[in-house]
């Protein structure tokens, strides 16, 4: 069974940093797409971030774009968000997600969610 385990968020001021990480388990993690999601209160779920299973393509939403960076670690079975320039509008609950095929990009509606870790930016 697929299993997700998110950490690195936290309480940030505004233009500041944070890295969040998410751990894989159940499957050979380097055949697989992984991805990001977050949620802000009151609002639905949001596509963020896109890595190819190689880890050669990327895919960020344009609201992030030049200001968070999405990578992975084959060896660590881990894929990274690093958010730079952090904005208030970026507060959100943020998950980890992976597909059940093997695809290039996470789909719009991914299988596997990990449980979640709240970024809160103040301003």
């Amino acid at each position: 069974q697929v299993q997700l385990v998110e950490s690195g968020g936290g309480l940030v001021q505004a233009g500041g940093s944070l890295r969040l990480a998410c751990v894989a388990s159940g499957r050979t993690f380097s055949r697989y797409a992984m991805g990001w999601f977050r949620q802000a209160p009151g609002k639905g779920r949001e596509y963020v971030a896109s890595i190819s299973p190689t880890g050669s393509s990327t895919y960020t939403i344009n609201s992030v774009k030049g200001r968070f960076t999405i990578s992975r670690d084959n060896a660590k079975n881990t894929t990274y968000l690093q958010m730079d320039s952090l904005k208030p509008e970026d507060t959100a609950v943020y998950y980890c997600v992976t597909d059940q095929e093997k695809r290039w990009s996470v789909s719009a509606s991914p299988e596997y969610w990990g449980r979640g870790t709240q970024v809160t930016v103040s301003s």
